[in-house]
């Protein structure tokens, strides 16, 4: 279903792409496929061994980022996602891991190719923006 079918261009990407249910599932298959898929190696290096706290975080902003409640303001404060990541060396690499994972992560939840390619140029910049190190 598209925005175009339902409330037209008011609907928020936290009502098109399903709600609070859809975005657990794009977030747990984004990590489940960082924690399988040898390819994003170098970005399951910079988590904890044990990935449900980065679960919950990434669920919780989510959730507030595509229009839904500000989860994760009310639980941690105003995210500071550049400030938060400042700690870990994030680069092309890093950037383009991340990417392609919830890239694959959208793929198989079945998100709307409309949504999803709106959802992809807004990582994109966000992702761009977090790299702290050259290359």
């Amino acid at each position: 279903m598209s925005a175009d079918q339902t409330n037209g261009p008011q609907t928020t990407a936290y009502e098109w792409i399903g709600g609070a249910e859809s975005i657990r599932q794009l977030v747990d298959r984004f990590y489940d496929l960082m924690e399988l898929e040898p390819a994003y190696a170098v970005i399951r290096q910079l988590h904890p061994a044990d990935l449900s706290t980065s679960r919950d975080k990434l669920y919780l902003f989510l959730t507030g980022w595509m229009g839904g409640p500000d989860l994760y303001q009310e639980k941690y404060g105003h995210p500071k996602l550049r400030a938060r990541h400042l700690p870990f060396p994030i680069g092309s690499i890093e950037r383009n891991q991340w990417l392609d994972c919830m890239q694959r992560a959208m793929d198989e939840v079945a998100i709307d190719a409309p949504l999803k390619e709106r959802l992809h140029e807004s990582f994109f910049a966000t992702a761009d923006w977090m790299r702290n190190k050259p290359g």
